[in-house]
């Protein structure tokens, strides 16, 4: 894969990243999520997995990687990953977020997985540990699902201590979650600090249940931000693991344009995304190894305006989409 820049000019990447999400701790909401893991939470044997898909990642031409403070140990995994494989910090981009604390003690059954703080102490403390795990590899830095409710979009002293890293040459941006991404994402389009623009990029949930960001990405994209798509595969729901009775109209229609198109319902969903004019890296969330050439091989997929139009009545109302995400359970 061909690196680019991301956004005007943000760090290089490349069209497919790899998101650790679903590496670094015990428990995600992925479908499937422990058997990916086969149910062994040793930190070690996670940390040999996560080195093994970095490793498919890099085969695969993979120059772009995710991760956050609340991953459980993503960063320090990454981080040693790097290093043990002695990558050039000019040929690998990577990129953190802060304001979530992982809280789960390595348990999957924790009563929370993580406590969301957006305040300057916890942006201070957690700048510190994103450089300690990943040093000259940490290009962009983002608030980690920023909201309208939080305050962090209007705090004086969080965005200038933001702009005052972005000065050192760091790029900034965000992410977002929830049926209020469009309106969090023109927010922060409006943010300056010193009359200068604050944000490089914008992460955002975007897949062919939950489009509905894809306006006001369209709109980050041209005032130059560069986009990072979350979560193509709707949390496994768009995968092939996706056996609930209530969702078989909707695999079915996407069965039929994947054996149209000639691929795995994972190829659609990642080809859905990267046919978005906007998208400048879309995250594969693989935990197993085999997940990831499945996932890679959607830069093949010939997405159409057949495909877009036969596929479109399957996108749910965001408020429906979010609270089935929420239901999803931890494993």
């Amino acid at each position: 894969m061909e690196r680019h820049p991301l956004g005007d000019a943000g760090p290089l990447v490349t069209r497919l990243g790899l998101g650790l999400a679903a590496l670094g701790r015990p428990g995600y909401i992925t479908l499937g999520h422990a058997g990916d893991l086969d149910a062994e939470y040793d930190p070690a044997a996670m940390e040999a997995r996560a080195h093994a898909v970095c490793d498919a990642a890099w085969a695969a031409g993979v120059r772009y990687f995710d991760a956050a403070r609340s991953y459980g140990r993503a960063e320090e995994f990454l981080g040693g990953w790097l290093r043990a494989r002695r990558l050039d910090p000019a040929a690998v981009t990577v990129g953190s977020k802060w304001g979530y604390t992982y809280t789960a003690g390595w348990r999957t059954d924790a009563p929370a997985h993580e406590v969301k703080e957006h305040s300057l102490p916890v942006l201070r403390r957690q700048w510190a540990e994103s450089q300690a795990s990943l040093g000259p590899y940490l290009r962009l830095y983002q608030i980690h699902s920023a909201t309208i409710e939080s305050g962090v979009l209007d705090s004086p002293e969080v965005l200038g201590e933001l702009a005052r890293l972005r000065a050192g040459g760091l790029a900034i941006g965000l992410s977002v979650s929830g049926p209020r991404q469009p309106e969090v994402i023109r927010r922060a389009l409006a943010v300056r600090v010193d009359g200068a623009r604050l944000f490089d990029a914008v992460q955002a949930t975007w897949n062919l249940l939950e489009p509905s960001a894809g306006p006001a990405l369209a709109e980050a994209h041209a005032a130059g931000l560069g986009v990072i798509v979350k979560e193509a595969l709707a949390n496994g729901r768009l995968a092939g693991r996706n056996n609930d009775p209530a969702f078989a109209p909707s695999r079915a229609a996407l069965a039929a344009q994947a054996a149209r198109l000639g691929c795995a319902l994972d190829a659609l969903a990642i080809a859905a995304a990267l046919a978005q004019p906007w998208a400048g890296v879309v995250l594969s969330g693989a935990a197993p190894v085999e997940h990831l050439p499945a996932t890679a091989a959607g830069l093949a997929v010939a997405w159409d305006a057949q495909a877009a139009a036969a596929l479109a009545p399957l996108a749910e109302a965001p408020e429906a989409y979010w609270q089935t995400r929420a239901a999803l359970p931890w494993n």
